[in-house]
């Protein structure tokens, strides 16, 4: 008995997975979502507690404003309440954590780019430029003999 012939798409699927510009995307991906949690530490856990301490004591993350009802001390006592807010401090944080990774992105690059370890690879020559050589190569060698 026969096996089933797998359809046309899987090799196509399987090429497009394993082409490496898709793996190294994958890999990035992976990484980014790791240093994104690397850097909301950072921001909530040791920034966002020092600008509060130089700025008297604020907590970012309750700057809020309640867009119906009464006020609230907490944004956790407003989101319990169901009142609807906006969140000025979150999207503070949101601000100081990107210009944290846009800076270290900046600097990662210029390091790699100062050490060199970011040159481009150069393309693989193609069979006519392989052939051009060759020819160039005995023509070279039958002047020089």
């Amino acid at each position: 008995m026969l096996a089933p012939h797998a359809p046309s798409w899987v090799n196509d699927f399987k090429k497009f997975i394993m082409r490496g510009n898709v793996v190294d995307l994958a890999v990035g991906i992976i990484i980014g979502a790791a240093f994104t949690a690397v850097v909301g530490s950072l921001v909530k856990d040791v920034i966002t507690p020092v600008i509060g301490l130089l700025t008297g004591g604020i907590d970012f993350a309750n700057i809020f404003i309640t867009l119906k009802g009464a006020h609230f001390d907490t944004l956790e006592e407003a989101k319990k309440a169901g009142v609807p807010t906006m969140n000025v401090g979150l999207f503070l944080n949101a601000i100081i954590q990107f210009l944290i990774v846009s800076f270290s992105v900046f600097w990662m690059v210029r390091v790699l780019t100062h050490l060199k370890v970011r040159e481009d690879a150069a393309p693989a020559p193609t069979k006519t430029e392989v052939l051009l050589a060759e020819i160039r190569d005995l023509m070279k060698a039958k002047n020089e003999g």
